[in-house]
């Protein structure tokens, strides 16, 4: 038997494991088995013959668990995972219990099998089977977050306030895998987000609809509003919007030229029903920014008729950034232009703010990444990409921390994360955590 094929079938034999940890309904949003979550995993670190486990929840927030393996040589490396979940509604389009772990056509279904629990596993079965086969190549640190699925909000000041412990020479995120070609994804940045409500009230109760006559109607003043901040092309008209925007360097720029769009797969797997909203998707996905209405509430939308004057209208929205926009100064933006446009009755509110980031594509990790991604994958078989469009807390690690940062891992376009039916192939299973032990042992060598 060859290595390679060792390792899958170690990787396979104990992914039931850790079917304990897939039951537990760790849903940060609904502050729901967070506290059994975390005892878990302080538990299996523990028992996998982590040097130090610990707890950080001084900083406030649901805790942050810390744990270090010592390896064979000096390098060390750090993982970024988290262990909050999102809630599993809606739960009739489940095809089997959501916290049930079901093994069914080469898949394993469950709610955070992909999202981000699945990653974290093979990471652990690895450190189990270097700890049974001589010893881990490498040093292993691992943060472990509770609340990435509500936007990261104390994760910045845990890495601040613990930056010393953190010391590593690069940084392993919480996950990756196959795009929508089958082609192994390896990125090396992420989108940064803002996240804000937008309200407006116009009278104390709703009105009788033949008084609009006269009398101001909340859903049109957030229509008007609403408008004011794109054009029908799509493009942003908030004055600076797009100023910080950074080029990307030529590696990445070549990068990006090289990488496929299959658009009828994606319209496929998605249901699109109306045209792409650009021609060059791939360049708005690595360096394009964004203004989401996530969702618009006003006035009487129930069965029948209820002719009424709405006097309250809400609208979520979120913005996808890239570097160096920064989320507080695009709010701020984003209230100027407001007010100039004679909305100073539109109130806003701040939610989730994070920085977008980026890792050079000549960084050596980076090299390094592609290197074993071609051994494992074929040249042919991977796709370099400069940043998701995705969000997380990177730029803390980036900037913070110093570490270039690497997203690899056993996903592929359709995990399905945050929807029914999340779940990961046992073929990526193998295959990614092949792809992470080659990398340990090679990253252990430099």
């Amino acid at each position: 038997m060859t290595k390679e094929q060792e390792v899958k079938d170690y990787m396979m034999q104990h992914l039931p494991d850790y079917y304990d940890y897939l039951r537990i309904p760790g849903i940060s949003a609904q502050d729901t088995g967070i506290d059994e979550t975390v005892q878990w995993l302080t538990d299996k670190f523990t028992a996998l013959g982590a040097v130090e486990v610990k707890q950080w929840h001084e900083l406030g927030g649901n805790p942050v668990l810390y744990a270090e393996f010592a390896g064979k040589s000096d390098q060390t490396l750090l993982f970024y995972n988290h262990y909050d979940v999102q809630p599993p509604e809606p739960l009739d389009e489940w095809e089997s219990e959501p916290f049930e772990p079901t093994a069914k056509n080469g898949k394993l279904y469950a709610r955070g099998v992909a999202d981000d629990k699945g990653e974290l596993i093979s990471r652990l079965i690895l450190v189990q089977y270097f700890a049974e086969h001589g010893g881990l190549p490498l040093n292993l640190k691992f943060i472990v977050e509770g609340q990435e699925e509500v936007g990261s909000p104390t994760i910045q000041d845990y890495v601040h306030a613990h930056q010393e412990e953190l010391t590593a020479e690069a940084c392993i995120w919480e996950g990756g895998g196959k795009d929508e070609d089958e082609k192994f994804k390896i990125t090396a940045g992420l989108k940064g987000i803002l996240s804000f409500d937008m309200e407006v009230e116009t009278a104390e109760t709703d009105l009788h609809s033949s008084l609009a006559s006269y009398a101001d109607n909340a859903a049109w003043r957030l229509v008007q509003a609403l408008n004011s901040l794109k054009d029908a092309n799509g493009k942003i008209l908030v004055d600076g919007y797009y100023d910080d925007i950074k080029p990307l360097e030529p590696a990445a720029q070549k990068a990006l030229e090289e990488m496929e769009f299959n658009e009828a797969e994606v319209k496929k797997q998605f249901g699109l029903k109306t045209p792409l909203v650009t021609d060059q998707p791939l360049q708005e996905l690595t360096n394009g920014t964004t203004m989401t209405i996530n969702g618009i509430n006003a006035g009487y939308t129930g069965p029948g008729v209820k002719t009424v004057i709405p006097r309250q209208a809400q609208a979520k929205f979120d913005c996808r950034l890239v570097p160096d926009q920064r989320p507080t100064k695009i709010y701020e933006l984003i209230r100027q232009h407001l007010d100039a446009h004679g909305f100073e009755d539109i109130k806003l509110k701040y939610q989730v703010g994070e920085d977008p980031s980026r890792t050079s594509l000549e960084d050596e990790f980076v090299k390094l990444n592609i290197a074993i991604a071609q051994e494992v994958y074929g040249t042919d078989g991977i796709s370099i990409v400069p940043n998701s469009a995705g969000t997380g807390p990177g730029a803390q690690f980036v900037e913070e921390l110093d570490l270039p940062l690497v997203s690899v891992g056993i996903g592929y376009s359709g995990n399905g994360p945050h929807g029914p039916n999340e779940h990961i192939r046992d073929q990526d299973f193998r295959d990614g955590s092949w792809f992470m032990y080659r990398l340990l042992e090679e990253y252990g060598q430099k």
